[in-house]
């Protein structure tokens, strides 16, 4: 499912179960500890999607009937959020495609999110199918999408377009497919050559209110 490469700097993430990208606890597991090598071996993560799907959120077949499956796995999804939120390092998401409900909420909990443009969606469709954001989530939506989104965004389950998903705050830039990988790699880059302490101490310090509420 995961891929993890080194690009100078860069520990280089790529995401692909060749379906939806639907976490589980193969995802989050992999995921958890391709962050935790990226601290011992790498300045900065880059992670990816597959190609037209970022992440689909949880999978539906197991948290579909609402049971002790599901509350474990969406607990472990807010633990694997919460390490994505607070990880030191300077965090870049190459959104490569749809990124629904808690695919959503990881590019909310990384630092720089730069999308490729098409149709897709992007967003927060929790009540769309009947479920109440977690605590967790929450936090993130209230910290990272802008305010006159907050409606829409988390109360609505209002999907949006590459380009409206900068406004609301789940992106910070939109380019094209053919220039994704590279722009979000230089970024990462760029975000390398920070102070290391500096970073971490000052992302840490900026985000510690939240990262308090995902408990």
């Amino acid at each position: 499912m995961l891929n993890y490469q080194k690009d100078g700097e860069v520990a280089v993430i790529h995401i692909d179960d060749g379906k939806a990208n639907a976490i589980n606890h193969t995802f989050i597991e992999e995921l958890t500890e391709a962050l935790e090598r990226s601290r011992n071996e790498a300045s900065a993560v880059a992670l990816f999607g597959r190609p037209g799907r970022f992440s689909a959120g949880f999978d539906l077949s197991v948290v579909g009937d609402g049971g002790t499956a599901a509350q474990t796995l969406v607990a472990a999804g807010g633990r694997m959020l919460k390490t994505i939120y607070s990880h030191p390092q300077p965090l870049v998401i190459g959104c490569t495609g749809h990124a629904i409900a808690a695919g959503g909420l990881i590019l909310l909990a990384a630092d720089s999110r730069i999308g490729a443009a098409g149709d897709f969606k992007i967003g927060l469709n929790e009540t769309t199918i009947g479920a109440v954001l977690p605590r967790f989530a929450l936090a993130l939506a209230d910290d990272r999408l802008s305010k006159r989104h907050h409606t829409a965004a988390i109360i609505q389950a209002h999907l949006y377009d590459p380009i409206g998903a900068v406004d609301a705050g789940f992106l910070d830039l939109v380019v094209e497919p053919n220039a994704l990988t590279e722009d979000t790699l230089a970024e990462a880059s760029r975000l390398a050559e920070l102070p290391s302490a500096a970073y971490a101490g000052n992302k840490i310090a900026l985000r510690t209110p939240f990262i308090e509420r995902m408990a």
